[in-house]
């Protein structure tokens, strides 16, 4: 993908969570059981950051576990909200590919279906490297995606766009997608850039920005056929040497 239609992408990506922070702060207000069971890798006296907050709902657990919990994101609209749910919390605007910390800053970083928003190979690399940079030694990244592949409503994204990028038809990669998001009379409010992930190539840029790969999981609600599920998940657990 050329550079400047990735950064018209993360521009566009900016813009369309400050317009649905709202609605998606009212979808997801819950915290759900992947995110607990995720956060028992927290612990006491962690310094933690969470990379792509949103409206903030992590700080919940960590807070819980008496760690200490630093949320950003470039979405100041979901930071605003963030701010209101949470105002005893730190949050702070910042660029997760040029991270505003020095080396060796927190014992976890967490990324919440933040990573496949992020287009380009290249920027997705940045965005790990960046992660393993703020990362204390032996300090893990507890990394989760969707997985688009078992979606059954992304299914005919999936291939109208990668015929598109067959015959030069679009300017993004075979595995993209945009997806829409829908408001509550099932009208498209904004179409959301996706990178379609599976485990392995999760794995093999864990592993090619220099992070030890503990462990990269799918969610248990997969089954063979595909389902209709809005989100169905891909994890990874990995650290810093």
């Amino acid at each position: 993908m050329k550079s400047e239609i990735a950064q018209k992408i993360i521009a566009q990506t900016q813009e369309n969570y400050n317009l649905l922070a709202d609605e998606y702060t009212r979808t997801r207000a819950f915290i759900t059981p992947d995110i607990k069971q995720l956060a028992e890798y927290v612990k006491p006296g962690d310094r933690v950051l969470d990379s792509g907050c949103a409206n903030g709902r992590l700080y919940e657990l960590v807070k819980e576990r008496n760690a200490q919990y630093l949320g950003i994101d470039n979405s100041q609209a979901l930071l605003d909200n963030a701010k209101s749910i949470y105002p005893q919390a730190q949050f702070q605007l910042a660029d997760a590919l040029a991270l505003p910390f020095a080396d060796n800053s927190f014992d976890k970083v967490f990324s919440m279906s933040v990573i496949h928003h992020i287009p380009s190979k290249e920027l997705r690399l940045k965005y790990m490297q960046e992660a393993l940079r703020v990362l204390k030694p032996q300090g893990l990244l507890v990394l989760r995606v969707w997985n688009m592949y078992v979606n059954k409503k992304a299914w005919d994204y999936i291939w109208k766009s990668a015929l598109k990028k067959i015959f030069g038809m679009s300017e993004i990669d075979i595995d993209d997608i945009y997806f829409p998001w829908k408001d509550q009379n099932g009208n498209v409010v904004a179409q959301r850039y996706i990178h379609c992930f599976t485990d392995g190539e999760l794995e093999q840029l864990a592993l090619q920005t220099g992070f030890k790969v503990v462990k990269v999981y799918k969610d248990q609600k997969e089954v063979k056929k595909k389902t209709d599920q809005a989100i169905v998940n891909i994890y990874l657990i990995a650290q810093k040497p």
